[in-house]
């Protein structure tokens, strides 16, 4: 991880401009103009990228503690000449007045979840035997999880917000102003629209004209010879019983 991406994300994060920036620096002991700090928040891949140096980094995050810590009485701490993960992790935690559990909150918001122990391993110094080298991964969702914290709760945010709500007040206000006297007057209420009703029809439903005819039920031949007849003509049973009998 370079100290440029450092710089960039320290300067969004905390909404600082160049002239901010050069303020952090002097108080550091660095002095700077405000078109080499631009140079220094400038993409690596464009032509007037100018690279920070360990020392010049060093010296912006004294002046950072300063800014935010306020300054000591002494002499002010000599600036490293050459600087690791390790070392920018630890100067950010002393300038924002970190605890442990604060830095393991801010990683669990990056989605970045580490135990205690292992965090303490990256602020011992580096002969002891439990020390540990910060990797960029760690120090960059670090970052990130900063810049989420400070951009949620920054004044620009907040000040955005309420400028929003107030010209939507301000537009209804307007509009109430436009329509008043007019019954039922809703201005922001969108006349509807009248549909169609859609019928359901069942694609199986065939009309009766379309109906199969219904079949000719047959005769049904009574087998009962003392029910009476309807009519004088003999039944088949009494035909057939007369045309057997034997002739006298």
């Amino acid at each position: 991880m370079t100290n440029n991406y450092v710089l960039r994300r320290l300067r969004y994060t905390f909404n600082y401009n160049d002239q901010k920036m050069v303020a952090i620096c002097a108080l550091g002991g660095l002095e700077v103009t405000p078109a080499l700090v631009n140079t220094w928040l400038k993409k690596d891949d464009d032509p007037a990228y100018v690279r920070c140096s360990d020392h010049e980094m060093a010296q912006f995050l004294n002046g950072f503690i300063i800014e935010k810590r306020g300054k000591k009485d002494g002499p002010s701490p000599a600036a490293e000449f050459a600087l690791n993960n390790n070392i920018i992790f630890r100067k950010l935690k002393i300038a924002l007045n970190l605890i442990d559990q604060d830095i393991l909150d801010l990683l669990e918001s990056a989605e970045f979840l580490m135990g205690k122990a292992e965090l303490t391993a990256f602020f011992r110094k580096p002969d002891h035997k439990h020390y540990r080298e910060c990797q960029d991964q760690i120090l960059r969702n670090f970052l990130q999880g900063l810049q989420k914290k400070h951009t949620n709760d920054s004044t620009a945010q907040k000040q955005s917000e309420f400028q929003a709500a107030k010209g939507k007040f301000e537009n209804k206000k307007e509009a109430y102003k436009k329509n008043k006297g007019k019954p039922n007057t809703k201005p922001f209420l969108k006349p509807k629209k009248e549909s169609e009703k859609v019928v359901y029809k069942n694609p199986k439903f065939q009309p009766q004209d379309d109906a199969k005819p219904e079949k000719a039920q047959r005769a049904k031949i009574s087998l009962n010879k003392d029910k009476a007849k309807s009519s004088d003509k003999p039944s088949v049973n009494e035909s057939i019983w007369q045309t057997s009998s034997p002739k006298k």
